[in-house]
C-alpha cells in the first residue's frame, strides 16, 4: 500500500518529469525577462523547464549585452560578474557571519533599483494566463507569453 499522497515521479512519463518542480510540487516553466530600465519595456524573453537554475537559463538563452550596459539581477545569477563586468548582484549573507552595515546598504540600493523590474513582472501577471496554472500545451507557452509582453509594450506607447 502507498501513502496518502501519490509519488509524482512514479506515474509521470519521462516527458512530464522534466517539467516537474520538486520545490513547487507541480509542473512548471521558468521564464527570464530582460527589461529596459528607462522605458520599462520587455526587451527579451526566454523559457526553460523547471529543473534549471536561473544562471543556467541565462547561459542557455544566448542573451548578450554590450560591455557598457549595466545589469541589475537577483541573487539567482551568481557568477554573472565573471561574464559581465558591469553587473550588480545583491550580496549573500555568508554562513555564521552577518552582513556589515555597508553591505546591507549596498544590498538595499540594488533592491530599490530592481523594484522597477518587479513592477513590470507584476503588471504582466495581471494577465491571468501568466499568473495562474497554465493548462494549455507547454510548447505554446513561449508564444503566448511573448504575445502578452508585446501587448504590454504596445500599451506603454499609448
Amino acid at each position: 500500500m502507498g501513502g496518502c499522497y501519490p509519488n509524482p515521479y512514479s506515474a509521470a512519463p519521462k516527458k512530464q518529469r522534466r517539467f516537474y518542480s520538486g520545490k513547487k510540487k507541480r509542473h512548471t516553466l521558468k521564464t527570464q525577462l530582460v527589461i529596459d530600465r528607462v522605458s520599462q519595456k520587455v526587451i527579451c524573453t526566454s523559457f526553460i523547464h523547471a529543473k534549471r537554475h536561473d544562471f543556467h537559463l541565462f547561459k542557455q538563452s544566448g542573451v548578450r549585452f554590450q560591455a557598457s550596459t549595466q545589469l541589475l539581477t537577483d541573487s539567482g545569477y551568481q557568477g554573472l560578474e565573471k561574464i559581465h563586468a558591469k553587473s550588480q548582484l545583491p550580496k549573500k549573507k555568508p554562513r555564521k557571519r552577518p552582513l556589515t552595515k555597508q553591505e546591507r546598504r549596498a544590498k538595499k540600493t540594488i533592491a530599490s533599483q530592481r523594484v522597477l523590474n518587479e513592477n513590470v513582472m507584476g503588471r504582466l501577471k495581471r494577465f491571468t494566463i501568466i499568473s495562474d496554472k497554465y493548462r494549455n500545451r507547454q510548447k505554446r507557452f513561449g508564444l503566448r507569453f511573448n504575445l502578452i509582453a508585446s501587448i504590454y509594450n504596445f500599451a506603454l506607447v499609448k
